[in-house]
């Protein structure tokens, strides 16, 4: 069940009335009754998989809650009181080291049944090609939003193990926080102290709240169905064939993925955001205007914002203070002093981004592209002495508005490229592309008609639509919520809603040739 279904709508249209019109200790049993009918849509094999990773977290979890609460008991007791220093110090090390095997044993269940369905293909297919073997692929069931909701309830269970959260008794709350069906098909990747006291909370039924949610899903629904559905074939064409369309071509390619990729996610997450909001629950948003970014890390702040966090805070930062890590940094640092400072940083982002790419798809075309992201951010944190200088040397130009606008456009650029991995899922062909960029010309018949594989007609809706994307972007990065300007109007809510739903339903992509259904991060 899909967001762009009309079996989804109605799936909605059933599910908000009976919501609000229930007593409100039900409102949570059936937000879990809906998430189960929800998964059972996209085959009740995912939905085996989802409650394995329920059931773990949630007995792991119990497990580690208890043991902490045993331990804080003991050692208020008058048995623990009596416990000399070094015996207080073993008593924790038990219960640490303890502690640790029932939390790997946890990580290895969720990761290892996202590792088996997600990567074992990937695994065969680079060991056939290493030992010049003929491998048999399987053909495993891959349920949807796996990596999301393995990556929710990960979240949970560290933060559990280092405190930071209680664990949850009930495992019935536990799996509506990680089967909810706003955020499984492609996030954001939530936290269960940043939900929980929503999803079980009761939700009194608000006027501007339910508007402002459907106004959301609106507009999500307009960027994909109008936006990125429209400009899709002609990605798919420029980026089938590389010996057809090289150098203008390829850039231009690049230039349509990005407003595909940008169109169909964000307008995923409108969606998914405008859904729980219309049940009263608030999601944190993942993204703000990403394309506005000065330079790549700004870039990760704001484009997929709840990824980009969960890496950052339990793999980026528990890396780079591992006592391994330290020392052998302290060991360098004797030898390479400069080196020795920045070693920890160095290799904690190369496997923060090894493993952001490989979360992205089991092809080395991500991996490569994680990787790149690593050497780009690496090596700006290298030169911001020098980009400090030149900055100090000529005030005039690096501050006035010109300069801010060729940093954005830098940027911008610099991920179009990166994305061309994306684009061929070639490590190789995606090289070329980028090369040919510089080499293959062509620019003035790739830019002096519609993209191939796109009719004019689209192509106007199309470039309409990113244009009322950028304006409404533009507006949101100077003054704030379109949402809450139009709310103030009176009665302008009601004539713009009518206005964006009746363009979705002209404008959109439908049809022979179209897939209106599928979102992109829906493989993830």
């Amino acid at each position: 069940m899909l967001f762009t279904s009309w079996t989804f709508l109605a799936f909605l249209a059933v599910l908000l009335p009976l919501y609000y019109l229930l007593p409100r200790r039900f409102q949570w049993p059936l937000l879990l009754a809906a998430d189960i009918v929800f998964y059972l849509c996209a085959g009740w094999q995912g939905l085996v998989f989802l409650c394995a990773t329920v059931l773990i977290s949630w007995a792991a979890g119990l497990a580690l809650g208890r043991s902490f609460a045993s331990q804080r008991a003991f050692l208020r007791s008058e048995a623990g009181k009596t416990l000399s220093r070094e015996e207080r110090k073993a008593y924790k090390a038990l219960r640490e080291h303890r502690r640790k095997a029932v939390f790997a044993l946890a990580l290895l269940g969720d990761l290892g049944i996202l590792a088996v369905l997600k990567y074992t293909n990937f695994v065969l297919a680079n060991l056939g090609t290493l030992f010049a073997l003929s491998v048999k692929g399987v053909d495993w069931v891959l349920p949807m939003g796996i990596s999301f909701y393995t990556f929710q309830t990960v979240g949970y269970l560290i933060d559990v193990f280092w405190e930071k959260q209680e664990a949850e008794r009930n495992p019935l709350r536990l799996a509506l926080f990680t089967s909810f069906f706003p955020l499984v098909v492609q996030g954001p990747i939530c936290r269960f102290g940043d939900l929980r006291d929503q999803l079980f909370a009761p939700h009194d039924p608000d006027w501007k709240t339910v508007s402002f949610g459907m106004e959301r899903m609106l507009w999500g629904y307009f960027k994909k169905l109008v936006v990125a559905d429209r400009l899709m074939p002609a990605v798919k064409t420029l980026c089938a064939d590389l010996d057809a369309y090289p150098g203008a071509y390829a850039f231009l390619g690049a230039l349509c993925y990005a407003a595909v990729l940008y169109a169909d996610f964000t307008g995923g997450i409108d969606i998914t955001i405008g859904t729980a909001e219309a049940l009263g629950i608030g999601v944190k948003e993942n993204f703000l205007r990403p394309f506005f970014s000065r330079n790549i890390a700004e870039y990760w702040r704001r484009w997929h914002i709840s990824m980009s966090t969960w890496f950052k805070d339990y793999v980026f930062y528990p890396i780079s203070v591992s006592p391994r890590l330290l020392r052998l940094s302290k060991r360098v640092k004797g030898r390479f002093p400069g080196l020795g400072k920045k070693l920890t940083v160095y290799i904690a982002t190369v496997v923060t981004w090894f493993l952001t790419g490989l979360w992205h798809g089991a092809a080395w075309s991500f991996v490569v592209w994680g990787l790149l992201n690593a050497v780009i951010i690496l090596a700006a944190e290298e030169i911001k002495p020098l980009s400090a200088r030149f900055r100090a040397r000529f005030p005039r130009l690096t501050g006035g508005a010109g300069y801010r606008v060729f940093e954005t456009l830098r940027t911008f650029l610099l991920m179009c490229s990166l994305r061309m991995l994306d684009c061929y899922r070639d490590v190789g062909v995606s090289f070329r592309a980028f090369f040919s960029v510089f080499t293959g010309g062509r620019w003035r018949e790739a830019f002096s008609a519609p993209p191939p594989g796109l009719p004019p007609g689209d192509c106007a809706v199309a470039l309409a639509g990113v244009a009322l994307m950028f304006l409404v972007s533009f507006y949101q990065e100077r003054r704030g919520s379109v949402r809450e300007a139009v709310w103030r109007r009176g009665a302008l809510p009601y004539a713009v809603y009518p206005l964006l739903a009746l363009a979705v339903l002209v404008f959109g992509a439908y049809g022979v040739g179209y897939d209106a259904r599928q979102f992109i991060y829906n493989q993830f």
